[in-house]
């Protein structure tokens, strides 16, 4: 029987990951009360509440069902980037900031926007399966890595079932719903530009990262002709 290793052995939640959690929420919670300057923005203390807590669920139950990947998405990320990844993951992330920063500034404080109701809860619902759409890809693809790399550490191999028979990056199709959905779901007209740019990044990272498979990932050629379409069926 194949031992453990070091890395297999360490506990996948420690009370570090709980530390970190907490802070990252109580420094969200204090940017968007500081940004929105109220407290009954109820728009932005929602999502907040339900991310976080669907964000808790979703990693407890990958811990449960797909160890090997758990580790593999814990594992530090930085030295292990692509060169575009050092160049894009950045950009994206003070983009993902600066939806919820002028969502909170538009929703919040100034009101620029006069978002429907019935707007919100079709951000609402679009979240939902963007909600529904990573779950599934986890449950389907062990090797569904924070990075683009080839993991031979892990015989890596091309996964063609679930989400992958209808597009190669489902991942990032749920992804890019998000970036429209979570401006709508705040109440913001505004907080679209930056989302509209985030998901932008989120199509060139695609074609990068399929560029990068189709290079050094057997079999995902042929897997390619299969399934033609990198995010949305039919379009692209």
């Amino acid at each position: 029987m194949t031992q453990p290793t070091v890395e297999q052995q360490k506990p996948l939640f420690n009370i570090g990951d709980l530390i970190k959690v907490v802070v990252m929420l109580a420094i969200m919670v204090g940017a968007m009360a500081g940004l929105a300057g109220r407290w009954d923005w109820w728009a932005g203390w929602s999502f907040l509440a339900v991310f976080f807590t669907y964000s808790l669920l979703l990693f407890a139950w990958l811990a449960r069902i797909d160890p090997a990947l758990m580790r593999e998405r814990k594992r530090d990320s930085d030295a292990r980037n692509r060169p575009y990844e050092r160049t894009i993951i950045p950009v994206m992330v003070t983009l993902e900031i600066a939806v919820l920063a002028v969502a909170a500034l538009d929703g919040g404080r100034f009101g620029w926007s006069t978002v429907p109701v019935w707007v919100r809860i079709a951000g609402w619902a679009l979240l939902a399966v963007t909600g529904a759409i990573i779950p599934w890809v986890f449950r389907t693809n062990t090797y569904a890595s924070g990075v683009g790399r080839i993991q031979d550490d892990r015989e890596h191999h091309v996964i063609d079932s679930g989400p992958y028979r209808t597009v190669r990056h489902p991942m990032y199709t749920g992804v890019i719903i998000a970036c429209a959905a979570l401006p709508l779901t705040l109440g913001s007209w505004w907080a679209l530009i930056p989302g509209g740019l985030l998901a932008g990044l989120f199509v060139v990272r695609t074609a990068l990262e399929d560029r990068m498979l189709h290079e050094e990932l057997p079999g995902y050629d042929e897997y390619a002709q299969r399934t033609r379409y990198r995010l949305i069926p039919g379009i692209w």
